[in-house]
């Protein structure tokens, strides 16, 4: 059984940088695509980043490509999202997800397993 577990987050200000962390356990880091979507309060939560297994490519949603950088670290079966430039509506809680997808990135409503959350808050 496969166990994503976010860690980071916490509060900043706007203009700061911040990162929050996934850890994979009990699967094989190196055959998952791996992800990060937010939820921030009063809506649906929605894609952020993914990266493919190997890191070699990686895809980011609209409005946050430049200020986010997802990037993984497979001695460490760990993953990272860093986020520069900090704005209030940054707020939401990040939730790492993943895929055993040897090959490419999956669609993003198809991630199979999904950490707890992590409150990221950003103050003005």
């Amino acid at each position: 059984q496969v166990h994503l577990l976010e860690s980071g987050g916490g509060g900043a200000q706007a203009g700061d940088s911040l990162s929050v962390s996934c850890g994979l356990a009990g699967g094989i880091f190196s055959n998952d695509a791996m992800g990060w979507y937010r939820q921030a309060p009063g809506k649906a939560r929605e894609f952020v980043a993914a990266i493919t297994w190997n890191g070699a490519r990686t895809e980011y949603a609209d409005g946050v490509e430049g200020r986010f950088t997802i990037f993984r670290v497979s001695a460490k079966n760990t993953m990272y999202l860093q986020i520069n430039s900090l704005k209030v509506e940054d707020t939401a809680v990040y939730y790492c997800a993943a895929a055993m997808m040897p090959h490419g990135l999956p669609p993003r409503n198809e991630y199979t397993y999904w950490g707890q959350g992590i409150q990221v808050i950003v103050s003005s």
